[in-house]
């Protein structure tokens, strides 16, 4: 089999401690480290390149970015400090710079480029604080020095001015310093004075200015050395703050020390950006005359945390922005990544304030302590020890959701299904629901510091460690079915079989034991006591189990022993991993990286190693289908890996189902949801006719608008169209007047040609002869120059000669003076010899003398060595044995060493279960002690109850006895009540009776008046025919005289008196059938009318009935809460003398007003409106009640008399009106 191969795929995370831990690439590009990698992530396309660190590095401290952008460089901690330098494009190491052997630091902690990219500047650490200057391309050090002063200060910063790569500023600790480099040597510049202060940021506005920042919020602004500006940063948006007094008050300087130290400074084009403490980020616009005004603030927001009362601030670490100023990016101490767009940014109002926003989400501010994931889901489900737990999708490499909690989350465990997770906290074992929204806790068990849990593979059991206990839940009712009891120590990692069935654990005790789970018994065990055992895996068939320690091996286990024993070449594996198709094995180290063994084991081992983290791996998990590996660490970021065989192909695995969608989400939610939904949808369903409507009015609006600019346009058209017309004529008119004066120039201009021409000729001529006359004269100087060279050549020859002779002469005069000095040298030579021949003789006389002398003290000297030879060997000897017994020491010293880890790591978690075991004795103490004040005041408040008790059965007796009469009353006045109510029913019936008759005469006296009424009309229409007629017969009388026209007037009045009488004998019989059928309906519908009004009558008397009967029913309930307000105040009498305890106080015969107080309230009853009071005289409402039968029969008396006395109607009834019938209806 081959080694599997591992690409790393995203992480999650970034190293917060490394100085420049963030820089822009390009506009969309951005580099920051995480683990033991840097990582190139485009925010566009959301993808991560790696650049993998050293394997020997001891971290990462510091990280630099060249200005041309095509070069990074990393500097690594160490035994020798280095810096590696990678290309940006190809991801590939450039150059590897080491520190000097005598620079005593083991890290650079500040690196920064030459403007050309050429140089790199690096700030060595404690305790000798050197710089080195490298022309890193070579590579060489140009030069080194110590930056720090004389108290020898941290150094903070250093900075290349951005146009001369010989010029670098230096800040530090109540250090300001300008240093250049010339001829090889860094020299320190003449620098204004300034005050002593911690200086924590600083850069290059431009190659003049350099801005410098402290702890206390100060900006000081230096043009060309000297002190221009000194202010502070955290001055009001709007004002100019560049301005402001640089004697500050004391308290004003307090005021700004309290969240103004200065963590950045980033230059741009409109001004600076300046990071200060608390998350603020200020922007300072600059003016004209150099200074600047404090124009907006933004902030990053801060972080709810599992205590109400407290929110989680991010402190900027690092600031940048990008290249073409458009987005300004921060670092924060948090390990967290946030943005903001410039252009987003309202400049309008100053003192609002602008918030930042995650770049791309939320990472893990400390340690991981867990991972999981499930088969339905490509969910991971990560806990922390900041108290986070979140959930990420493998497939999206995004965050899907996350919460923090009040306790540190220690193991986590994700159901099958993904809807479910288990998380350990320090106090209790949760069981959590995945919501759409949120986290949220459904159940929990007494399980303090649960390190370690896992669900079963079928999520119907799950298993939770507390401490060396193994327990197994039912994951339906949440019982407890199972306990394995076998470890000594804790258990550290546990692993289910395929089936379910059976349990893998091992812990620090050094056993691995294999558990069946339904009889919690163990089938396969084995024990090393020398290792302390810390994860576990096992082959899918469930044949044998791998584990690894802190014995820096790998162990295969069969059947209760030990296959094969695979050393790992001293180096500590934490976490072992076997894919789900038994092919591929992974161990995570103690220094964060990750090998990739050679499955099956071989001996020796074979591996691939992978640098993933820069802390020790706290778990590793593979996804379901064998695709990815998840890794996470102590330095608080995860990574998810993509395994591949040694030809890069990916090992998939066939899935039965695709991943699920299905969410949990509660009832209330939804329905909140849908709610605001729907109020959202009315919003928008508004918001659209608004805007329908504002659209229509603009375009209304602008349709005016149109047709007013058409309009004028129009008009402005036949103007410019006229003065186009009137210009094209005065264009014409000029054209002409152009041309004639062209033409005229032209016959001018060629008549001066000619002219010109003709004078050109002459003085060419003239010019010509000239020539011939300067050249004759030439020739004539040429011969007069040869001439007086060849006189100056023969003058020169002859006073040459003469010189000749004259120092020839003087030259005989000089080596006859030479030969005289030989002559004396000889001499002085001679003398020389005799001197130097007494002298020698005078020192070897001294020289014996010397010899015998030191000849002496030699001898002495070695009789002293000869003595001393034989001490030292008798020293030596001794040395050596001391050696070996050095040498059993040192083995000795280094197995108690070993022993002392095993024991310190016993120890710590011996110390975390004594602390948690404290503080739960602590917290079960206060709550005994609670208890016990509590006990003890309840029983001195029962003894204070016990001495009222005795007093009070005493009153309450006497109550009792003041109560009976007043029952043996109250049920008098109920009998009374009865019979008052059997009475009023009779009387309501009789009054009912009558009421009927009187409706009764009523209806006849209407139908008789009515009756009455059409007499009457008929009796008038008779008379009015009378007179008709009495009128028409005296007219008839004057003509007496006349027989004709008396004739003719009688005939006219027969015809009109008598014709109608004749018709209406006729129609007699018809009236009388009409009559008699209208009064016959008549009777009907008054029959009708009156069984209606008889039903009405029943119905109000039931209703009647109804009512005294619920009266009663009031009545008798009211009784029975007199009696419940006597017992509710007999206790509130006891409440309150217990209470107020003034029982001592009172008086005996106190007791009886309130007992008294309470009877007459129980006496008071409330009666409802309308209802017979107790105190209401009978006899007074029965006579009200005769008196009124009596007036209703006086009335009905009279009503009988009235129609006895009214005259017969005969045989017609007068019409009736539908209006009458609706009347008596």
């Amino acid at each position: 089999m081959s080694i599997a191969v591992l690409q790393p795929k995203y992480i999650f995370g970034i190293k917060s401690d490394v100085v420049g831990n963030v820089n822009f690439l390009d506009e969309t590009s951005i580099i920051f480290p995480a683990g033991s990698n840097c990582v190139l992530y485009n925010i566009d396309q959301r993808m991560q390149r790696f650049i993998p660190c050293s394997e020997k590095s001891n971290g990462v401290t510091a990280m630099a970015i060249s200005p041309n952008r095509k070069y990074g460089a990393v500097a690594e901690k160490g035994d020798r400090a280095t810096i590696v330098i990678y290309d940006l494009h190809s991801l590939r190491k450039k150059k590897i710079l080491s520190a000097q052997p005598d620079m005593q630091s083991g890290e650079f902690v500040h690196l920064a480029f030459s403007p050309d990219s050429k140089y790199l500047v690096a700030q060595g650490g404690r305790p000798d604080w050197f710089m080195m200057y490298w022309s890193w391309e070579k590579p060489k050090v140009m030069c080194k020095m110590s930056t720090t002063n004389a108290n020898n200060n941290p150094v903070k910063q250093v900075l290349f001015n951005p146009e001369d790569n010989t010029l670098i500023s230096v800040i530090g600790e109540q250090i300001i310093k300008l240093m250049r480099y010339t001829e090889g040597v860094l020299k320190q510049l003449p620098f204004a004075k300034v005050e002593s202060g911690i200086y924590t940021a600083q850069n290059w506005a431009s190659a003049e200015r350099l801005i410098v920042g402290s702890d206390i919020g100060k900006i000081l602004i230096f043009d060309n050395s000297e002190l221009k500006f000194d202010f502070n940063v955290t001055g009001a948006p709007g004002t100019d703050i560049s301005l402001q007094s640089r004697t500050a008050s004391a308290t004003e300087q307090s005021f700004f020390s309290n969240r103004s130290f200065i963590s950045g400074i980033v230059c741009y084009s409109k001004g600076i950006a300046v990071s200060t403490q608390g998350g603020f980020v200020h922007l300072l616009d600059k003016s004209d005359d150099g200074a600047y005004k404090n124009s907006k603030i933004i902030k990053i927001p801060e972080e709810e945390t599992g205590d109400s009362r407290k929110q989680l601030t991010h402190e900027i670490k690092q600031l940048v922005i990008s290249p073409s100023d458009e987005i300004l990016l921060a670092s924060t101490e948090t390990a967290q990544l946030y943005t903001i767009s410039m252009s987003n940014i309202d400049m309008s109002k100053p003192h609002d304030l602008a918030y930042f926003e995650l770049l791309s989400q939320s990472y893990h501010h400390a340690a991981i302590t867990s991972l999981d994931t499930c088969y339905r889901k490509p969910y991971i489900v990560t806990t922390s020890l900041d108290r986070s737990v979140r959930i990420w999708n493998y497939e999206t490499n995004g965050l899907e959701i996350w919460k923090t909690f009040a306790e540190e989350a220690h193991s986590a465990a994700i159901h099958p299904s993904g809807l479910y997770i288990l998380v350990g906290f320090s106090d209790k074992l949760r069981l959590l629901n995945i919501l759409i929204d949120d986290i949220r806790c459904f159940k929990e068990f007494n399980i303090r510091g649960c390190n370690e849990c896992a669900f079963s593979n079928g999520g119907h059991l799950f298993a939770a460690v507390q401490n060396s206990v193994i327990q197994i839940y039912s994951a339906v009712n949440y019982e407890n079915v199972y306990n394995l009891k076998g470890h000594n120590g804790k258990v550290r990692s546990i692993k289910w079989s395929l089936d379910d069935t059976k349990l893998t654990s091992c812990g620090t005790d050094g056993a691995v034991y294999e558990w069946e789970i339904v009889t919690t018994k163990r089938v396969n065990e084995i024990i090393v006591k020398t290792c302390a055992y810390s994860g576990v895996s096992r082959s899918p068939d469930g044949k044998n189990t791998f584990a690894v320690g802190n014995d820096k091996t790998i162990k295969e286990i069969a059947d209760s022993q030990i296959l094969r024993e695979v050393d790992m070449m001293g180096s500590e594996q934490l976490q072992v991993v076997l894919s789900n198709s038994g092919r591929m094995l992974f161990t995570g180290s103690v220094s964060g990286s990750i090998r990739s063994v050679k499955f099956p084991l071989t001996v020796p081992a074979e591996w691939q190693e992978y640098q993933a983290h820069s802390s020790p791996i706290t778990n590793m998990k593979m996804t379901f289908d064998d695709q990815f590996l998840l890794t996470c660490s102590e330095d608080g970021t995860l990574m998810i890996w993509k395994v591949s065989d040694k030809e890069g192909r990916t090992l998939k695995r066939d899935r039965s189902l695709p991943f699920a969608e299905e969410i949990l989400i509660t009832k209330t939610d939804l329905e909140e949801k849908n709610t605001a939904m729907q109020e959202y949808k009315t919003r928008v369903e508004e918001l659209k006719m608004e805007n329908e409507y504002q659209l229509r009015l603009k375009d209304m609006n602008y349709n005016e608008k149109i047709k007013e600019l058409t309009e004028r346009f129009m008009q402005e058209m036949e103007s410019l169209k006229t003065k186009n017309q009137v210009l094209k004529t005065e264009k014409d008119k000029m054209e002409t007047k152009h041309e004639e004066e062209f033409a005229e120039i032209m016959e001018k201009q060629a008549k001066e040609l000619q002219d010109q021409e003709a004078a050109n000729s002459q003085k060419l001529m003239l010019e010509y002869e000239k020539y011939q006359e300067q050249q004759t004269k030439s020739q004539r100087m040429q011969e007069e120059n040869d001439r007086m060279v060849q006189d100056m050549q023969d003058n020169h020859n002859l006073a040459l000669k003469e010189q000749t002779e004259h120092y020839e002469l003087k030259l005989q005069d000089k080596e006859a003076t030479i030969t005289q000095l030989q002559m004396e040298a000889k001499d002085q030579l001679r003398e020389y010899e005799e001197t130097k021949k007494q002298i020698e003789e005078d020192a070897d006389r001294e020289i014996l003398d010397i010899k015998n002398k030191y000849e002496k003290r030699l001898r002495e000297g070695r009789e002293e060595i000869l003595r001393l030879n034989g001490e030292n060997g008798i020293m030596k000897k001794k040395y050596e044995s001391q050696n070996k017994e050095i040498n059993n020491l040192k083995s000795e010293i280094t197995r108690l060493n070993s022993e002392i880890v095993k024991l310190n790591s016993v120890i710590q978690s011996l110390n975390k279960d004594i602390t948690g075991l404290k503080k739960e004795i602590q917290e079960r103490d206060d709550t005994i002690q609670e208890k016990e004040k509590r006990i003890y005041d309840l029983k001195k408040k029962n003894q204070e109850l016990e001495k009222f008790k005795f007093v009070l059965d005493y009153k309450i007796k006497e109550l009792k006895k003041q109560i009976e009469p007043r029952e043996n009353d109250i049920k008098e006045m109920k009998e009374q009540i009865q019979q008052m109510e059997t009475e009023l029913e009779r009387f309501s019936k009789s009054n009912q009776q009558l009421e009927l008759n009187i409706n009764e005469m009523k209806s006849k006296l209407k139908a008789t008046e009515k009756e009455m009424m059409n007499e009457r009309k008929r009796v008038r229409d008779k008379e009015a025919l009378i007179r008709h007629f009495q009128t028409d017969l005296h007219n008839c009388v004057g003509f007496i005289q006349e027989p004709k026209q008396l004739k003719d007037s009688i005939r006219s009045i027969y015809q009109k008196y008598s014709a109608g009488d004749t018709k209406e004998a006729a129609s007699v019989d018809a009236d009388i059938q009409k009559e008699y059928s209208r009064q016959r309906e008549h009777l009907e519908r008054s029959v009708a009318s009156l069984r209606k009004k008889l039903s009405k009558d029943t119905e109000i008397h039931r209703a009647d009935n109804v009512r005294i009967m619920q009266e009663n029913v009031t009545l008798i309930k009211e009784i029975n809460d007199l009696r419940r307000e006597l017992k509710i105040s007999r206790s509130k009498i006891h409440d309150f003398e217990a209470q107020l305890g003034i029982l001592n106080k009172k008086k005996t015969g106190n007791l009886p007003d309130v007992a008294a107080q309470a009877k007459l309230a129980a006496e008071r009853p409330s009666y409802s409106a309308g209802t017979l009071r107790p105190d209401d005289d009978p006899e007074r409402l029965i006579d009200m009640q005769r008196e009124e039968i009596r007036r209703m029969r006086a009335q009905l008396h009279e009503f009988e008399m009235q129609l006895a006395m009214r005259p017969n109607s005969g045989s017609r009834l007068p019409p009736m009106s539908i209006e009458a019938s609706a009347e008596e209806n």
